[in-house]
């Protein structure tokens, strides 16, 4: 698609007003002087989503590659201090080749100038970023700043050096598609949050996204009414959670038989499949989801879901979006690999999220919490407000065998791990400390949930005043 087409399937039809459409660059060096192009390679302006107001720029890669000038830098900048000014998300479909190598110093100035942009409008105002072509140097640090990327199989590419460059310095032979393609973005490194399969489909899931988020972060999330009651309760529920604890089954479900129309929203779906994060709503309200995952490393938490986990938490908290936490994990992933690669400092940041969260916070064990993991995973002592328990959940510091071997040492036996298992592989002990709410029948975790939310509506918790904290990096 064009620039032009990009921006009319994003937006409402007829809601796009354009600005600064007779900006040019002001460069003569190396022949540019004759080569002035109305708008300079890049559209920018504010339009509809749902009829709420946005911001969006859309570059011109037709126009010197889509390559950043300083004219081009000032555009951009200019709808960003317009949609922080009035509350209103922001979003980028990204097509550049970088910076504009005729100006100099002056074009990298242009992207500092957005950077220090993104920086300051983060959690204030979404910002999303559409990847809508090959984006390298300082055209991937902008989207890396903002809240989600979309990226398109076989079009869109990102990387701050270019095969080439990377022949020459590593000698390592590679393409386009196995450096940056949306594929390795999506499921290896886990830059991009979502990937489809065409630029239709990429633009419509930002109008998906938009729907349930709010405009700025002064703003509550958008309602919908719903059609599926409230009081619904799910007979499903009882028999998806094996009875042989270390059998898995899919958490997809769970989630699917709670939310309002069994919709999920699901957020990087191909990075860290053992840790799910996505959108939902609750009899109309927009939730944000975070999950662990038994059908994948048996929803263990390592480096790649403690990152994937820390950035959506934080994203809702900054946006006033409630999170619901389905959880059944055995732990944190051990091995010399994920101990060499931090998993201390990066387990830490998922921790670090959760306990800094001010936002309605509620919890359903729906069978393991073992460890540290029980801990993080927003149980009641990180401020969960609503933390309950099917019948199934097993609450301990460690499974029952593992902690026979601890404890008895060579003498560990099926029968001491029967014991255990009795004494520990149960919520009941958590909920007489008052650690759980309540242990709830499966069937009743929509309507329960629901409740909690609307009790919750009122919430008013604050972290103490400072200038920011120091998340674990």
């Amino acid at each position: 698609m064009t620039a032009r087409e990009r921006l009319d399937v994003l937006l409402d039809p007829g809601s796009f007003v354009e600005i600064d459409r007779f900006v040019t660059h002001r460069t003569t060096d190396f022949g540019l002087g004759d080569q002035q192009v109305l708008g300079d390679g890049v559209v920018t302006g504010w339009g509809r989503i749902d009829g709420r107001l946005v911001y969006a720029f859309s570059q011109d890669f037709t126009v010197f590659g889509g390559s950043l000038s300083e004219a081009h830098a000032e555009k951009i900048c200019k709808i960003m201090d317009l949609a922080v000014q009035n509350g209103a998300p922001v979003i980028g479909l990204n097509d550049s080749g970088g910076a504009r190598i005729q100006e100099g110093v002056a074009s990298l100035g242009g992207y500092a100038d957005i950077f220090l942009r993104n920086t300051l409008a983060s959690g204030v105002v979404p910002q999303i970023s559409a990847v809508l072509g090959p984006c390298a140097g300082g055209a991937v640090y902008s989207p890396a700043i903002t809240d989600f990327i979309f990226m398109v199989r076989g079009l869109s590419y990102m990387f701050v050096t270019g095969p080439s460059v990377v022949k020459t310095v590593t000698h390592e032979e590679v393409d386009f598609e196995r450096l940056g393609g949306a594929d390795v973005h999506g499921a290896t490194s886990g830059i991009a949050h979502f990937v489809h399969d065409s630029e239709l489909e990429s633009l419509t899931a930002i109008r998906t996204l938009l729907a349930y988020v709010p405009s700025n972060n002064l703003d509550s999330p958008p309602t919908r009414p719903s059609d599926d009651p409230s009081d619904r309760r799910a007979e499903a529920l009882l028999d998806i959670v094996p009875d042989e604890p270390s059998k898995p089954y899919d958490m997809r479900d769970v989630i699917r038989h709670v939310v309002d129309g069994g919709t999920f929203f699901e957020v990087q779906p191909d990075y860290a499949g053992n840790l799910l994060v996505g959108f939902g709503r609750l009899g109309g309200r927009s939730v944000g989801i975070v999950a662990n995952q038994p059908a994948v490393l048996a929803g263990v938490l390592d480096i790649a879901a403690s990152l994937k986990g820390a950035r959506f938490i934080r994203f809702c908290d900054a946006f006033n979006i409630p999170l619901v936490t389905f959880e059944d994990v055995p732990g944190f992933l051990p091995g010399v690999a994920q101990e060499h690669g931090g998993i201390i400092k990066h387990g830490a940041k998922l921790l670090y999220a959760f306990c800094e969260a001010t936002v309605p916070k509620l919890t359903v064990i729906t069978r393991k919490a073992y460890g540290g993991a029980y801990d993080v995973m927003s149980s009641k002592h990180v401020r969960g407000d609503y933390n309950v328990a099917w019948p199934t959940a097993e609450i301990a510091v460690m499974g029952p065998k593992g902690a026979v071997e601890i404890l008895y040492k060579g003498e560990a036996t099926e029968e001491r791990a029967a014991e255990y298992r009795a004494k520990f592989a149960h919520p009941y002990q958590a909920a007489a400390r008052g650690y759980l709410d309540d242990i709830i029948d499966p069937r009743d975790t929509r309507p329960r949930l629901i409740d909690a939310l609307v009790t919750l509506q009122t919430k008013r918790d604050r972290n103490p005043s400072k200038k920011h904290g120091n998340i674990p990096l």
